[in-house]
């Protein structure tokens, strides 16, 4: 029976915790099934935005803008669903962003059947929405979690991501025979599977995703304190941005996201291009991205639960060594395929993982019901431009000094997050 988020108090105002403990367990489990189509769409057009960025503008030097336009514009969309979600709730806010995101993958198909690059980037941007979704969906995991368990249930959630992320770059071969059935050029096919992972996301959030996590948790901190006022939400990013920045936890949290962020992006959004200088095969290309994407999100469970039984720093610092041998292993590979780029780009993927899960949890932790949707949405939005800029200067990086060079460049920004980390980071609670 589903319950509404006054109906989780019971008369003397307490709440009643078996019903929370049920309500988190069907919330990871909706949110880890919207994780695994959601991630076959975001995948998809991941593996394939610069090889067609490539083929549309005739330029290398300009192929990473595809993904970096993908990346801003997640981040950008992330200030209106971090207002209606604090206005309306999780659900209304991810079934906005998945459909916003299924509207771009369109747009892109579009740009290849028409041969335009400037309609490629707009429907990347659009299409960055869905990974705003998937990135907010890790948030709305912990919204009813015990403090002690905050990590795991986040984990999980992310790590649900790893069966559709997986899949969908190699799923690139049946998406060019898909793309010559429908008569569209051969790479478009994988921005037919975006479109759809999208949208069944979207409904089964829409569906399931009742009564709302983060409404039901401010529900409950009301009936927690039926003397005072109620809880309201803050939705602002501006608010949020000012929450972080006079919490040293969060701040710690923000910057560990988006280090670890702006060192994956960097690296991988070039990494096509360094295979395909190689002349490596499309499927190759994709079984690598796959793997990368393996390590991003099939060890997160361990991440979440090393978080929770060490603390945040010392996994934040595990992600940071493991991104430096990442680059290092990046940086010294030739062009197309190698067993050391291979395990550089999971390896890369793994670092990330701890960065994100345990910057994550101090995130969470650190913010109170009224400022959590502002503050977690002004944390993406810091990682998404962050890693956008990122983005944008790896094709620079690439084109004038080589893909070596900008595993260097990856390597120092870790190494920058570990020294904050280890020095003002200790202000933080973990």
């Amino acid at each position: 029976m589903t319950h509404t988020a006054e109906e989780l108090a019971d008369r003397s105002g307490v709440p009643d915790p078996d019903q929370i403990r049920a309500l988190q367990t069907r919330t990871v489990g909706t949110l880890m099934t919207s994780q695994m189509l959601g991630g076959i769409g975001v995948a998809s057009g991941i593996a394939v935005a610069a090889l067609m960025a490539a083929d549309l503008s005739g330029r290398d030097d300009l192929s990473g803008l595809a993904n970096t336009a993908q990346v801003l514009g997640g981040a950008l969309i992330t200030i209106p669903i971090a207002a209606l979600m604090a206005a309306r709730g999780r659900r209304v806010g991810l079934v906005t962003a998945y459909l916003i995101g299924t509207v771009g993958a369109i747009l892109a198909i579009t740009a290849a059947v028409v041969g335009s690059f400037p309609l490629l980037l707009v429907g990347t941007a659009l299409f960055g929405a869905s990974t705003t979704a998937n990135s907010q969906a890790r948030y709305a995991a912990v919204d009813l979690a015990p403090p002690t368990r905050r990590g795991r249930h986040l984990s999980i959630v992310v790590w649900a991501t790893t069966i559709g992320s997986v899949l969908g770059p190699n799923i690139l071969g049946p998406g060019k025979q898909l793309a010559t059935a429908v008569g569209i050029p051969p790479l478009a096919g994988a921005w037919l599977f975006s479109a759809a992972g999208f949208l069944l996301a979207a409904l089964v959030v829409n569906l399931v995703l009742r009564p709302d996590p983060l409404l039901t948790a401010r529900a409950v901190a009301d009936h927690g304190t039926p003397t005072g006022p109620r809880v309201g939400q803050r939705g602002s990013v501006v608010h949020g941005m000012r929450a972080i920045l006079a919490s040293p936890t969060i701040t710690l949290g923000t910057l560990a996201v988006t280090g670890g962020h702006v060192v994956m992006v960097a690296v991988m959004v070039m990494t096509p291009i360094h295979m395909a200088h190689g002349h490596a095969e499309v499927e190759v290309i994709g079984f690598v991205i796959s793997m990368h994407i393996l390590g991003m999100y099939g060890l997160s469970p361990v991440a979440g639960y090393l978080t929770d039984r060490w603390g945040a720093r010392p996994v934040v610092l595990t992600g940071v060594v493991i991104q430096v041998a990442a680059c290092g292993l990046a940086a010294t590979s030739h062009a197309g395929w190698s067993p050391g780029l291979l395990a550089g780009l999971f390896l890369l993927g793994l670092g990330w993982s701890c960065t994100m899960v345990a910057g994550s949890g101090l995130i969470a932790a650190g913010s109170s019901v009224q400022d959590r949707a502002s503050v977690q949405g002004a944390s993406d939005l810091a990682m998404g431009l962050s890693a956008a800029a990122a983005g944008a200067l790896a094709g620079v990086v690439v084109q004038h000094l080589g893909y070596d060079w900008l595993g260097a460049a990856g390597a120092v920004v870790a190494l920058a997050l570990g020294a904050y980390t280890l020095t003002a980071g200790r202000r933080a609670t973990s």
